[in-house]
């Protein structure tokens, strides 16, 4: 989304003009959306050699985070909904690297975890070349917090429903 002609550029601070505005380089949601695609292009090498996806390889850093989550935490966490989880989540078992069970106190839970294997794929941190391949340097824990805020503020506008949608 870009700013409208009354409001200032959200890259620049600047006013907007029409001009600006529709250039795609000055969409800051564009900017994100493709830096997410260009983090997927380069995990992809390093977890095709692992057989796993971009999402099963979040999944298993998530619950390496803490042992037996529900289906349903875990999908928060990943804002991903169960319907997308399951086939995934039965992937990772049938890789051997997590472990899902029926909760004995409600059935209607499935709770995951990780196995040894899963543990120890996790702890070899095969995404960490990533880092230094952003060129982001000591700024990497400013960036990744500022976008961790930018998600959070855009899950509050619309939660509180400043977002139109």
């Amino acid at each position: 989304m870009s700013a409208s002609k009354t409001t200032k550029n959200l890259e620049t601070g600047a006013p907007s003009s029409a001009q600006r505005d529709s250039k795609l380089s000055n969409f800051l949601c564009f900017a994100v959306y493709s830096a997410n695609l260009a983090f997927g292009r380069a995990y992809k090498p390093i977890l095709d050699k692992l057989n796993l996806t971009y999402t099963q390889y979040i999944a298993m850093v998530a619950l390496s985070e803490k042992d037996d989550q529900t289906v349903g935490t875990l999908g928060e966490k990943l804002f991903l909904e169960s319907n997308t989880l399951t086939p995934m989540l039965k992937k990772l078992e049938t890789l051997g690297y997590i472990q899902r069970k029926r909760d004995p106190a409600d059935e209607r839970q499935v709770r995951l975890s990780l196995t040894a294997a899963g543990r120890d794929l996790v702890a070899t941190d095969p995404g960490a070349p990533l880092v230094e391949a952003t060129g982001l340097g000591n700024d990497f824990p400013a960036v990744q917090k500022s976008v961790v805020r930018l998600r959070n503020n855009l899950l509050k506008a619309k939660q509180d429903g400043s977002a139109k949608d």
